[in-house]
């Protein structure tokens, strides 16, 4: 029974990351307010990030994948014994980069939503076309050719 359950359980979850991933993409070109596109954008990255976790993992029968250290130094079968168990570090580390990078990255969009919210009274991205229409039309009524 538990040989049926973990895949199950890893198909589950690998679907969520799917379906969370389409909801964000959702999010992302479908909401009319820049706030609602950050928010997706950021659970976008964060599903991103999971799904890169989860492709790192790997499943070992009957045992717990182990973390990528070398236990047993006195004999030589340590790393071999290791390379059979332990989780791919490089995902994990990939990901704590891009955890970062995004923070960043969503603390500049805040800044410029609040910039944009400022300066033109919304951050509906519809109205904020119509603003750049209506500038658009007065700057080529007032050129004199």
């Amino acid at each position: 029974m538990n040989e049926l359950i973990i895949p199950y359980l890893l198909t589950v979850v690998f679907v969520s990351f799917v379906i969370n991933l389409v909801i964000a993409l959702y999010g992302i070109f479908a909401r009319p307010t820049l706030v609602k596109k950050i928010i997706a954008l950021t659970i976008f990255s964060d599903s991103l990030n999971s799904l890169a976790i989860f492709v790192g993992y790997r499943v070992v029968s009957g045992r717990v994948p182990a973390p990528p250290v070398v236990v047993n130094y006195t004999s030589p079968q340590g790393p071999a014994q290791l390379a059979k168990v332990a989780v791919d570090p490089l995902p994990q580390a990939l990901v704590l980069t891009a955890i970062v990078i995004g923070l960043a990255v969503t603390l500049f969009m805040v800044k410029v939503t609040m910039q944009v919210h400022r300066v033109y009274g919304t951050t509906s991205v519809r109205k904020l076309e119509r603003i750049e229409y209506v500038n658009k039309e007065e700057k080529s009524e007032g050129v004199v050719e």
